[in-house]
């Protein structure tokens, strides 16, 4: 972590404490924001293959939409999508290879990130935004989902009539909410137990589903694609544990592949990775 980071967690650290004792629910609320706000816009530049593009938008509630789609004509269409504070041109490598073997390509910035309006976002409005491509653009074939992207796809696919014959890899996906929100209430230091019951039920109110609910393990049950699961040993971001109990589960339309020394980034930016993504889709 750099020097600038960790003054700036130091400071929001102190804050949250501050606020907690003052209002356990004003804690919570601004927790809840904080969670779905990308703490960094990707400053990724894109390469040529966007400047072949054709670039397409659209409205999902108060945010516009913005993305790219490639050979339109495509016998089969890839939806790319992206993980938290990351976008679209990150996956360039991706889209020239799955244009190659003559896929009709789409990728879309998630509200809040990359060229898409916004300034929050949560899984159940990410997942508004794939069945919104879906019903714009679709029918999908195929999807690419890292991160968060993952969780907000088999959210997705439990909505998306959908068969075997539909393929998607989920490469390190945000498995569990629960650990995720474990994870950053650690990094805020916030231990008071009313605050994070108040950001549960925030969740519940927004949703109606309790965190827990939020699951790749719990949704995977109801989806019939047949999927790759690319997750590392060294993943810090999203715990190889939680995908392991999905392993556990022996669904028998899911193939694991456990890659080590990738960790949570590197993973999908990896040439081997990418080769096996493209012999599986």
């Amino acid at each position: 972590m750099k020097i600038t980071q960790k003054i700036a967690l130091t400071y929001i650290r102190s804050k949250f404490q501050v606020l907690a004792a003052i209002s356990c629910v004003k804690a919570a609320n601004s927790a809840f924001t904080l969670f779905c706000t990308p703490y960094q816009k990707s400053k990724k530049k894109p390469s040529a293959i966007f400047n072949n593009a054709e670039a397409v938008e659209f409205r999902l509630q108060d945010d516009t939409i913005r993305g790219f789609r490639w050979n339109n004509s495509g016998s089969k269409t890839l939806l790319i999508l992206h993980g938290f504070s990351s976008c679209v041109f990150n996956f360039d490598k991706y889209v020239s290879a799955f244009v190659k073997k003559g896929y009709r390509v789409l990728a879309f910035d998630a509200p809040a990130h990359g060229r898409s309006s916004g300034k929050t976002v949560n899984a159940v409005l990410y997942k508004e935004m794939i069945l919104t491509v879906n019903t714009l653009y679709g029918p999908v074939n195929s999807y690419l989902a890292h991160s968060f992207g993952g969780i907000a796809l088999s959210l997705a696919l439990e909505e998306i009539p959908h068969d075997e014959q539909v393929s998607a890899v989920l490469v390190a996906p945000a498995t569990e909410t629960v650990t995720a929100v474990n994870h950053a209430f650690g990094m805020l230091g916030l231990k008071n137990p009313k605050v994070r019951a108040g950001f549960d039920d925030i969740i519940y109110r927004l949703s109606g589903h309790e965190t827990a609910w939020f699951s790749i393990r719990r949704a995977a049950k109801n989806i019939r694609a047949s999927v790759l699961w690319i997750h590392d040993e060294e993943d810090e971001v999203t715990p190889l544990a939680d995908a392991l109990k999905v392993q556990e589960d022996n669904l028998p339309n899911i193939k694991f592949v456990i890659t080590k020394g990738l960790g949570h980034q590197k993973i999908y930016r990896d040439a081997g990775v990418r080769e096996m993504i493209t012999d599986f889709l």
